[in-house]
């Protein structure tokens, strides 16, 4: 028996008995249980099966510290209310806000932390890792870690331009197909259907290969950018205005500067053919949200209290701003998160087929068909930008979770 054996169930056993003398029962529970998973693997694997075990509990170990650690950093920073709710949030709500953070301050400082540029050339192609390189470098002589890096800047930064647009249309137009009815909210419905009877890559690729190529340019992005925040415009002046001709006129002008403002602030961040990219994923995923809204804000309106604001002669707007939506908060932001996820998967779906962000922009999609290659010589690198993938969706899932917890009292 190695010397390795006898240290690691001799850790482990020890720590069993600590946490079993403490009366730490979820503890206790975990180390004995990892104690006899080890006991039959090293049966069965011998020594290599046990220091795969042993690295795992390490870093499941090292990220639960790491998620303690954080969490308490914001108990400390934040204010007596929100400490409270935070003290509450287990460690895997922790660990999330964690890589979230992480990934965030990744994409805003990405010209500052990573040490080449987003598309310079450097070294011959597929150099392998030095000094200078931590990851080697990519099929172009480009330096992988600087180009991840700057793959969350770009690829997290569409993916939530998306999401807000998709959860912007969608909502709205539930929220208002619920409190009208009709054949208005039966027009949005069988939208909805239509849009959802197509697959989402199919829909994708078919949106992408009609509005890409010479279309992807900067007066068609302008316009449908500006199509998009009318559609939007008119679906808030709808529910605003109602019949008074005089706020309809007022609400139509400011609707109009707002969408042209809009458009171009988007033509400042994003290039034509990111923007046709987000606004594909937007009408794609709006009916979803638009499907699950228009559920929630449906049981909502039959209740008493809506009849009594109702009654109280309160208008549309009202009820959906002071009524509906604080009683639908919690499934809409569990919907958010997970049509972030939706949203992230897709736009790296479909940078991997060469589809989305475009050469020679990083994104963690098309990094990853770019170095497939090195996979068949037993190079893991081109797994990193994948794991950054998975590893965010996690995330954001564990965030999720905790938040619709706190906010509706469910068990998730």
């Amino acid at each position: 028996m190695s010397v390795f054996v006898i240290i690691y169930y001799t850790l482990l056993l020890g720590a069993s008995c600590l946490a079993a003398y403490f009366n730490k029962r979820s503890a206790f529970l975990l180390l004995f249980s990892l104690t006899l998973v080890s006991f039959v693997l090293g049966i069965v694997g011998g020594v290599g099966a046990l220091r795969a075990v042993a690295i795992a509990a390490g870093l499941l170990a090292l990220a639960a510290m790491v998620s303690y650690a954080f969490r308490e950093f914001l108990i400390a920073i934040a204010s007596h209310n929100m400490a409270k709710e935070l003290r509450t949030a287990p460690l895997t709500a922790a660990f999330g806000m964690f890589v979230i953070f992480t990934y965030a301050i990744a994409g805003i400082f990405a010209p500052w932390i990573a040490p080449f540029g987003e598309a310079q050339v450097i070294s011959s192609a597929f150099a392998p890792a030095d000094e200078n390189m931590l990851l080697g470098a990519d099929q172009l002589g480009r330096d992988m870690f600087s180009r991840i890096i700057y793959g969350a800047r770009n690829t997290v930064a569409l993916a939530l331009a998306g999401t807000v647009l998709a959860f912007t249309l969608g909502a709205m137009a539930g929220l208002l197909a619920a409190t009208t009815g009709g054949y208005f909210d039966q027009f949005l419905g069988r939208m909805s259907d239509v849009i959802m009877s197509i697959p989402s890559l199919i829909f994708a690729l078919l949106m992408l290969s009609i509005f890409g190529g010479e279309l992807a340019n900067d007066t068609t992005s302008f316009w449908l950018l500006t199509g998009f925040a009318v559609l939007v415009g008119l679906l808030f002046v709808t529910a605003v205005a109602e019949g008074n001709v005089m706020s309809w006129i007022i609400g139509l002008a400011i609707m109009v500067g707002v969408a042209v403002a809009f458009a171009g602030g988007m033509l400042v961040i994003f290039n034509p053919s990111e923007i046709i990219l987000v606004l594909v994923v937007a009408v794609i995923y709006s009916p979803r949200v638009f499907r699950l809204t228009r559920a929630v804000a449906g049981n909502v309106v039959v209740m008493d209290y809506i009849e009594a604001a109702k009654l109280r002669g309160e208008r549309r707007w009202y009820l959906i701003r002071r009524e509906i939506l604080p009683n639908s908060a919690a499934p809409l932001v569990a919907e958010f998160g997970l049509e972030f996820c939706f949203v992230f998967l897709l736009i790296a779906g479909l940078s991997f087929l060469g589809l989305g962000i475009q050469p020679p922009t990083a994104d963690w999609g098309s990094m990853v068909r770019e170095n497939a290659t090195l996979i068949s010589f037993g190079e893991l690198t081109p797994l990193i930008p994948a794991a950054a993938i998975a590893l965010l969706t996690v995330a954001v899932n564990f965030v999720v979770d905790w938040m619709l917890y706190r906010s509706s009292g469910l068990k998730v």
